[in-house]
């Protein structure tokens, strides 16, 4: 009896957050589809071509880190004192390795840095100066800290040092951008980005990567970077990249717990998901929502929030897109 054949995917997201469907234009949304379909090629070829899982996330995220709609890379926000401080994550499902880097502002392409944490070191995850200089011996490519500002972040930060609070990813442009300018515009340039992905031999990985909450205590650190809160990967049951009040996605080790739903109690990857987004979440006050793929190729993208970028592209298929429920 032959097999059914492995269909590799990849599916990414670029942020959770309230954004309004009404005051969007369709220029606005345009933008972002084609943005997220020109993160998603890439990957999808390498994929076909018989790539890993691992590559085929760095990759996406790397895309996404260098787009400066989302809040990841160039564009990330600023912190309350107006620095950056970058974190991403990457995690291999084949063998549960892992790499993370926090609270960096020099290194151009964070999620390069925490796989060469997972490859080159004998550690999880660096922090600040010593992530920075660890960056520097693997020949990273490093960036003055005003590569990643933008003036519309900038103005983010204004309205938020306004409201004396910290605000999550797309929540941001409702302080920054009264209507009629509406929360999509190109310079808004929301989102917290990840990816996850299933490859021809079965694996699985996840990566993600963030500029963090505008107007953050400066050190704060979210799930992004946590393996096992923000971005998890077991080749057992699934890889999991989320997004939202990190704090919160802490507190449950909701990457972790979807796969553990899965493990434990048998459950598929979509109710496991949709358990940790909907209940567990909301029952501690968490916003946000993930993407995530399991052992047999199927995509989930829950989300508790209005609207969350988002799209996957199977091989062999066109790439679906989409920012609202």
């Amino acid at each position: 009896m032959n097999a059914t054949p492995l269909r590799p995917v990849i599916a990414i997201h670029g942020g959770a957050g309230t954004m309004s469907r009404d005051s969007a234009a369709a220029a606005q949304q345009a933008a972002y589809h084609d943005a997220l379909r020109a993160v998603l090629l890439p990957p999808q070829q390498l994929l076909a071509a018989g790539g890993s899982a691992l590559d085929a996330v760095t990759l996406a995220v790397e895309l996404l880190e260098d787009c400066p709609l989302f809040n990841a890379g160039h564009g990330a926000v600023f912190t309350h004192d107006e620095t950056h401080e970058l974190d991403a994550a990457v995690m291999d499902g084949a063998t549960l390795r892992a790499g993370a880097i926090a609270c960096v502002s020099r290194v151009r392409r964070p999620v390069r840095a925490a796989r060469a944490v997972m490859e080159d070191s004998d550690h999880v995850l660096f922090a600040g100066a010593g992530a920075e200089e660890f960056a520097r011996r693997q020949g990273l490519e490093m960036v003055e800290p005003s590569y990643f500002s933008t003036e519309a972040r900038r103005e983010q930060l204004k309205r938020a040092l306004g409201s004396d609070r910290a605000v999550l990813d797309h929540d941001g442009a409702a302080l920054a951008f009264r209507t009629p300018a509406p929360p999509l515009e190109e310079r808004g340039k929301m989102g917290t980005v990840g990816a996850v992905a299933f490859d021809a031999h079965g694996n699985v990985a996840a990566a993600t990567s963030t500029g963090g909450m505008t107007n953050k205590q400066p050190g704060r650190i979210g799930d992004s970077p946590l393996i096992g809160a923000g971005t998890y990967a077991d080749n057992a049951t699934a890889a999991i990249s989320c997004t939202g009040t990190g704090e919160m996605f802490i507190r449950l080790a909701a990457a972790y717990d979807i796969c553990a739903r899965m493990r434990y109690a048998g459950l598929p990857l979509d109710l496991a998901a949709e358990l940790v987004v909907q209940e567990a979440l909301p029952a501690i006050g968490g916003r946000g929502g993930l993407v995530a793929v399991d052992r047999h190729g199927n995509v989930s993208m829950p989300f508790n929030t209005e609207g969350m970028y988002r799209g996957y592209a199977r091989v062999g298929e066109a790439a679906h897109t989409a920012i609202f429920r």
